[in-house]
């Protein structure tokens, strides 16, 4: 199977379990929130914000693995695959037995950490050590899915993972209504992650019957990577820069406001991040494929397929963006209530983070594809930044302070050192051969989106007396316009884009002679 089927494939499997799971997800968040509460909610978040603190002992040693995973499955040396993930199995199991220490000293500190909420230290425990043996199931169990991921075949486990999802989420909003039960509620967490968990191996075992699954390999085989312990060292600053920019948001806001506003914070969270998880699934291929497509060494292809992928993220970004701008609050008021509705400064910060997370991710999976890690220094820059300004600014603005400190640090880190980073080391290229290409798409969408937010001033929408028919009658009328305006506007002016467009128009073509 080509790079562009693995990447199609993994994109279909993706979008359809987000359609599914979205309306599980979406439908079942008012149910806990109306029955479980605010708090409980937000306590919740919190804790796992707190196991994301934990899993940066895991040091991105799956990252590194994966990327040096490439060259081998593209060769088809067995050997050399079994050797690499014996060393992820040894490397895994310390590191679990690191994040159980951790995790015990930190779970000490809880009484004065949630010294203000309602609930007992017994539940707290309760919840934090259930998620903590949830999280240790991927360190001594599951760390065979870098394989499939390297291989291309991220939509199997998108398959497990997202079923599964779906059905424990079902059965929690069923507990959630009859049994109001907070225990039961959390039990089915660790449920799912065991079945998760053996299901995963057995298929494992049947896409490669030639893997070692329990490797007698023992630390020794450390020592023949020292490479790999370089980029792991490497990729680790990455990993802290990475949870402190996504991961402490949550953390913050209940130290600085209150557990009910992570709970608040989170609903819009859970919107943004399931579009992202859309645009993820979507792209599900593309990190291994670009790697792959690096492997071969053709500088023209590796040329063309950057700026096509630039292109198609500009638009994601753009697309997604417009039309949270205008349907995020009217569905937040229809969804749970007016209540929940927050700042309008909030959703413009929210959204901002947003679209330059989409741009982003282009130059990101490149920079992964060639083992750029070594500018460890911009990350932990990055990560101080954000700590230190979302603390200072939280202090004094609350929600919108802490997301501006995610903010700052994304244009300054994101936006401005990576390209120059990867155009340095990965193309052997000047950076104003990027900017010369970015510019142009960010004028276009800039364009793009002042004449749609015209147009947009003369339709009609009442907020106070429309159901959700009307909201989405409503967000299909600004969806049209942000597609002809912006997506017409790209294919006129940018040749990634256009690219794209006929690339896809034939791949329809293509299967539809087949039929």
């Amino acid at each position: 199977m080509s790079r562009v089927s693995k990447s199609l494939k993994n994109a279909k499997v993706g979008v359809f379990f987000f359609i599914a799971s979205i309306f599980v997800q979406f439908f079942s968040r008012k149910i806990f929130l109306d029955n479980l509460g605010d708090e409980f909610i937000g306590l919740e978040t919190t804790l796992r914000s707190v196991l994301g603190f934990l899993n940066l002992a895991e040091l991105g040693i799956g990252t590194a693995i994966g990327f040096t995973l490439y060259k081998p499955i593209f060769d088809k040396n067995h050997k050399e695959i079994n050797k690499i993930i014996a060393l992820l199995g040894v490397l895994y199991k310390r590191i679990g037995y690191i994040i159980i220490g951790v995790g015990v000293i930190t779970s000490l500190f809880f009484p004065l950490i949630f010294n203000d909420t309602s609930f007992t230290l017994v539940l707290i425990y309760f919840v934090f050590y259930t998620l903590l043996f949830s999280t240790l199931l991927s360190y001594f169990a599951n760390y065979h899915q870098s394989l499939l991921g390297a291989d291309q075949k991220g939509y199997i486990i998108q398959g497990y993972v997202q079923t599964l999802i779906i059905v424990r989420v079902i059965l929690q909003a069923i507990v959630a209504i009859y049994l109001k039960d907070f225990y039961v509620y959390i039990v089915l967490e660790l449920i799912f992650s065991i079945i998760y968990s053996v299901l995963l191996r057995k298929k494992v075992k049947k896409e490669y019957p030639w893997l070692i699954i329990n490797s007698t390999e023992k630390a020794e085989i450390i020592k023949e990577y020292p490479d790999i312990i370089k980029k792991i060292k490497q990729v680790f600053v990455h990993k802290m820069g990475s949870f402190v920019k996504n991961g402490t948001d949550n953390i913050l806001i209940a130290v600085l406001v209150t557990l009910e506003s992570v709970a608040f914070f989170g609903n819009y969270q859970l919107i943004l991040t399931k579009l992202g998880g859309l645009v993820k699934m979507a792209f599900a291929g593309t990190g291994s494929a670009v790697g792959n497509l690096i492997a071969e060494d053709n500088q023209q292809n590796i040329k063309k397929v950057f700026w096509e992928l630039m292109a198609i993220q500009f638009f994601i970004a753009g697309f997604f963006s417009m039309i949270l701008y205008f349907t995020m609050e009217p569905f937040i008021l229809l969804w749970l209530g007016a209540k929940y509705i927050m700042a309008k400064t909030t959703l413009l910060l929210l959204i901002a983070n947003f679209f330059i997370y989409q741009i982003s991710s282009t130059v990101e999976r490149f920079k992964n594809a060639y083992g750029l890690y070594q500018d460890t220094w911009a990350a932990a820059s990055e990560a101080i930044l954000n700590l230190g300004i979302s603390f200072v600014c939280g202090s004094i603005w609350g929600i919108d302070g802490v997301i501006t400190g995610t903010l700052v640090s994304l244009i300054l880190m994101v936006v401005i050192w990576k390209p120059y980073f990867l155009y340095k080391n990965g193309f052997h290229k000047s950076v104003w051969l990027y900017w010369k290409g970015v510019l142009p798409l960010v004028t276009i969408f800039c364009i793009s989106a002042i004449i749609v937010h015209t147009i947009s001033s003369f339709m009609t929408y009442d907020r106070e007396t429309s159901n959700f028919l009307d909201w989405t009658f409503y967000a299909a009328k600004i969806t049209a316009i942000v597609s002809v305006i912006y997506g017409g506007t790209l294919f006129v002016f940018n040749n990634g884009f256009k690219v794209f467009v006929y690339r896809m128009r034939d791949l329809v073509a293509k299967k539809l002679i087949r039929k």
